[in-house]
């Protein structure tokens, strides 16, 4: 039986520097070829175009799907499942699969969707990485432009949770396998130190905390997780109730 084909979903606002250690990640791939899943609708298709354009060993265009009807975890399925299932079902499938999500998303209902039939028995979730914007969590803010982030809110029709940034910051680190605090270099020498054990004693067991600058971390602490998050939801259930709609899927 073949081995289900593992994915990293990638959460944190916009600015936290996603796009950033995306590249960095592909750039370091060791031979990989990996699939990527773009959801920042906020501009128009700039991560996409940065990415595709990077001439990136092992990944090619074909290997970048963009998907720009709105929040992921509104539209999974419609967009996302038959995506996955169209990667999957391609004769020269990935090793590896990264979903980079809007900061608007909510990460559960998106781990949830893997447990779908379509794609249950073929993919697994690796791992939930959250990056942190290190220095605007340190001056109280939960991204670097918070009007950025309203402005990216406002532009999607189809989002159906009008969440303040503190509860989908709260769901995004609950969510989380492994919680990245980038833009450490930004910080005040010990600061960053600080801020890491702050988000770690608000985190579940077993979580990974670490510091980044630029987004710079080895692909073997980002891939390889093994968490199978799909299997583990009620350990990361979300913290804030957002979707009318969740009172039927959370068990």
């Amino acid at each position: 039986m073949r081995s289900k084909i593992p994915a990293t979903i990638v959460t944190g606002f916009l600015g936290a520097g996603k796009t950033t250690l995306i590249r960095n990640m592909l750039t370091n791939a060791g031979g990989r070829r990996i699939a990527l899943i773009i959801n920042e609708f906020g501009d128009l298709g700039v991560d996409g175009g940065i990415l595709a354009g990077c001439g990136i060993e092992n990944c090619s265009e074909d290997d970048i799907v963009e998907l720009s009807n709105g929040c992921i975890c509104c539209t999974v399925a419609e967009d996302f499942v038959p995506t996955i299932a169209a990667l999957l079902a391609r004769p020269d499938a990935p090793d590896h699969i990264v979903i980079e999500t809007s900061g608007l998303a909510l990460p559960q209902p998106l781990v949830r969707a893997f447990n779908w039939p379509e794609i249950a028995t073929r993919v697994t979730v690796d791992g939930v990485v959250a990056l942190v914007d290190g220095a605007a969590v340190a001056e109280g803010r939960f991204a670097h432009d918070e009007a950025r982030v309203d402005a990216q809110r406002a532009a999607d029709d189809s989002l159906d949770h009008e969440t303040p940034l503190s509860e989908l910051f709260d769901d995004q680190l609950a969510c989380a396998d492994l919680i990245v605090v980038n833009k450490a270099d930004l910080l005040p020498e010990g600061a960053a130190a600080a801020l890491k054990s702050r988000i770690r004693d608000g985190a579940r067991d077993g979580v990974q905390v670490v510091t980044a600058s630029h987004g710079n971390l080895p692909v073997d602490v980002l891939l390889g997780q093994g968490s199978a998050a799909e299997a583990d939801l009620s350990a990361r259930h979300a913290v804030h109730h957002h979707h009318h709609h969740d009172d039927e899927d959370d068990d």
